[in-house]
């Protein structure tokens, strides 16, 4: 790695100006590593006044992103419905506030993901890993964590022509056997469907919310991770590290490696809340210092634009513009 004082070629590191809406924390799985999620019942639904006063007021503040994360009503709960009307009403507030969102709901119906592409520039859904054996220990109280269901909806994604990301949940008690096997299962969607735009390698972070205590996965071990996912995917897939969830060594080190994108920066990580998001200009400062320039992007990357409906379409048209002058 180059020191601080070293002179050396600028390069390029993206990252998206987001804000994290929730629209529930309620969920049906109970995944042991979970400081997100809490029962049915115990905290109330985001109100969609408060909510539409809060995506006008981000928007001010200069947010591109806004990534609708929500816990997950069960499949075929009489609640599903309002539960999805609800995260479709968040998605068109955020449009009418000229924001541009991004869905990650856990697993989805192929009828839901159809109809959130039209409020959506992109949706995202983690692999994590598609190894059964986890379904006998971390997941095993989690039914949408079976690797054929989180596949099945990168398949329909890839069907339905929408913009996706997805990633791997490193440090649960697989090996890298297995992360090969599910940057396999990725590449392979993609090179049928072309739609997978980045993939996040994120390390589990304990927290003080979840149900098992677990164990930090070692940061030494991310440079193999982003070395396999390099050599397993297509180069036009871009590879994201979590700065929240590493040291600015480990950042670095990942970055020289191949990783090229960061992610949503907002002020709070919802997933993993007792990890804070750097300032963006912050980052930037002691990014630059290593010789890299860290710029915005949208939630959407240019290859996809031709993909979206219309009204979508020439909104990103507008941020593009807006992000190039």
């Amino acid at each position: 790695m180059k020191g601080k004082n070293s002179k050396f070629k600028r390069r390029t590191v993206t990252y998206s100006p987001a804000y994290t809406v929730v629209p529930t924390y309620e969920c049906f799985n109970r995944c042991t590593y979970c400081n997100f999620r809490t029962d049915a019942g115990q905290s109330p639904w985001l109100d969609l006044d408060v909510a539409k006063d809060l995506l006008r007021t981000i928007r001010r503040q200069g947010v591109v992103e806004v990534l609708v994360l929500s816990g997950e009503v069960a499949p075929n709960s009489p609640r599903r419905q309002a539960w999805f009307r609800h995260i479709y009403r968040i998605c068109e507030l955020a449009l009418e506030a000229g924001l541009l969102p991004h869905t990650n709901a856990g697993p989805l119906k192929r009828p839901e993901m159809e109809q959130l592409r039209q409020v959506n520039v992109s949706m995202g859904l983690m692999v994590e890993q598609v190894t059964p054996k986890l379904l006998e220990t971390v997941h095993r109280h989690a039914p949408s964590k079976r690797p054929e269901v989180r596949l099945q909806q990168l398949t329909w994604a890839g069907e339905l022509g929408i913009p996706f990301t997805t990633g791997l949940l490193l440090g649960l008690g697989e090996c890298q056997r297995d992360w090969v096997a599910s940057l396999q299962a990725i590449a392979a969607l993609h090179q049928r469907y072309g739609h997978i735009q980045e993939v996040i390698l994120q390390p589990h972070s304990p927290g003080q919310r979840q149900a098992s205590p677990g164990t930090a996965f070692a940061e030494a071990e991310l440079i193999p991770a982003v070395e396999l996912a390099k050599a397993h995917l297509p180069d036009t897939i871009a590879l994201q590290i979590p700065p929240n969830l590493v040291s600015q060594q480990g950042l670095i080190a990942c970055l020289e490696a191949g990783a090229r994108d960061v992610g949503g920066i907002s002020p709070v990580d919802e997933v993993n809340p007792d990890y804070e998001h750097p300032d963006a200009q912050r980052l930037g400062q002691e990014l630059a210092e290593f010789g890299w320039t860290l710029k915005p992007r949208l939630p959407v990357y240019p290859q996809y634009d031709s993909w979206l409906p219309d009204g979508l379409k020439r909104l990103v048209g507008q941020w593009r513009y807006t992000l190039a002058a």
